[in-house]
């Protein structure tokens, strides 16, 4: 109930940077096999296997190449590097609305599904938990993860420097996020798994 909905949510997230930055003309991760919802082409051995086979809640795939240089001509880098960076969580959280919606949608229509030895709740409610979760998480900007990259793309020219030396020190912030991120995303997810919360009772 990790290991399927975690693979699952984290090949749908390097697809859609792949898918992005395709749509912008950069075709260098569709040139390394990675523009495909196939979980294969995304494994990481140990981000995407070994540590929720371990039970360890927290995982990641192998990083979407990006190259914006082949975006093409009137795309402006930066702001072609913020929507790339951005549609990764971005597509974590339809992802996690598609799963509320079809989680209201059985209870009202098969109910015995959801109270049943299926496993469909249990896989539902992994797949909106690990989807917010994840969305949440990646939008942190600390650098490498995705939140980085879009307020790099938001940073004045005068505040480079700074940015700089956050850069400079992101292997210890990331550390330390691992951490902490429990304490640091448990309020915006809990709104929004309070939201698909709402969002499934409507569809019943």
């Amino acid at each position: 109930m990790l290991l399927v909905p975690l693979v699952l949510s984290l090949t749908v997230h390097e697809w859609a940077h792949a898918w992005s930055a395709h749509r912008l003309g950069d075709d260098t991760a569709k040139g390394q096999g990675r523009l495909t919802l196939n979980p294969i082409s995304h494994i990481d051995p140990i981000g995407t296997l070994i540590l929720p086979l371990l039970g360890i809640p927290f995982g990641w795939a192998k990083p979407v190449p990006i190259n914006p240089t082949r975006f093409r001509r009137g795309v402006n880098m930066k702001k072609g590097m913020m929507v790339t960076a951005a549609a990764g969580p971005i597509s974590n959280v339809l992802l996690a609305l598609v799963c509320a919606v079809a989680f209201g949608l059985v209870a009202r229509f098969s109910p015995q599904l959801l109270t049943g030895s299926y496993g469909i709740a249990s896989l539902l409610a992994a797949m909106i938990q690990i989807n917010v979760t994840l969305a949440i998480f990646n939008l942190i900007p600390v650098p490498p993860l995705d939140g980085s990259r879009v307020v790099e793309g938001l940073v004045p020219y005068g505040w480079r420097a700074q940015w700089e030396s956050i850069v400079r020190l992101s292997p210890l912030l990331l550390i330390a996020l691992v951490f902490f991120s429990g304490r640091l995303i448990a309020g915006p997810a809990g709104y929004v798994m309070g939201w698909l919360g709402r969002v499934i009772v409507a569809m019943q």
